[in-house]
């Protein structure tokens, strides 16, 4: 029965990107996760990234297709290979991403095609290190390694770059969250950061954009912890932006509406 149900979302997911495509929509892929043992209202990356999807789908010439990546995800190379664009919002996802090498490759041919990337919270983080490299060359950024950084707290956010489309709408606000922060970047190519937090008495830079040498776009975001900073029309714009951003779609001079009704 679970093969049988596998193959129908399988089916499913392959019958909506034709459609996309067929329509002339960009095909953008949300992958999430099932619970990885955070606490309850923690790290909810299906109920976020329905959320996510809600705002989306308001953006025309964009199809927004959720599709669960627990291990092993057979069909995630295929998946990949008809995306314009992926988000993940997932566990440990530097780890995940290396752990499977056609998912590794797979990834590095959405990039290739100029496809839009983008990460949240622990879906651009790993443990070990060996898992950096390759995740900052596809997204950017990466919260890695046995130094990695993060904390807890109530902090201001800031604009340092406040023309950028994907702060369209957007003001200095403050949030609640528990942010990495001290991310591994692209040494040779800069990024450009979207928002920073107060921590520790330094602005570090919590979400950034970046466009990558093959000419595609990455977006990252480390808060999103608690789930429902989803409330704020503050984080829901900017990670709606970024990720339109990241797939070429125009944002409004005003700012998409994220309004939940």
């Amino acid at each position: 029965m679970l093969k049988f149900l596998h193959f129908t979302l399988f089916l499913l997911i392959a019958v909506s990107g034709l459609a996309a495509q067929q329509s002339g929509k960009k095909q953008l892929l949300l992958l999430y996760q099932g619970p990885d043992g955070h606490p309850k209202e923690t790290h909810e990356y299906e109920a976020g990234l329905k959320i996510l999807t809600a705002l989306l789908q308001k953006a025309p010439g964009l199809e927004p297709n959720m599709v669960r990546a627990d291990e092993p995800w057979r069909d995630g190379p295929d998946l990949l290979a008809k995306a314009d664009g992926v988000v993940i919002f997932l566990a440990e996802g530097a780890k995940w991403l290396h752990q499977d090498p056609k998912r590794l490759a797979a990834f590095g041919e959405v990039a290739k095609r100029r496809g839009g990337l983008a990460a949240l919270h622990w879906a651009m983080g790993t443990r070990e290190a060996k898992n950096i490299d390759g995740f900052v060359a596809l997204f950017g950024g990466c919260h890695g390694g046995p130094d990695r950084k993060y904390k807890v707290l109530k902090t201001d956010a800031r604009l340092p770059e406040p023309k950028h489309p994907i702060a369209r709408g957007l003001a200095d606000f403050s949030a609640r969250d528990e942010f990495y922060y001290t991310l591994k970047f692209p040494k040779d190519h800069k990024i450009e950061p979207i928002l920073q937090t107060q921590i520790d008495g330094n602005w570090e830079t919590v979400a950034w954009a970046w466009q990558r040498p093959d000419g595609g776009r990455s977006f990252g975001f480390s808060g999103l912890h608690f789930h429902e900073n989803w409330r704020m029309p503050e984080y829901r714009r900017l990670v709606a932006q970024g990720v339109l951003w990241t797939m070429r779609v125009e944002i409004p001079d005003k700012g998409l509406d994220v309004n939940l009704k």
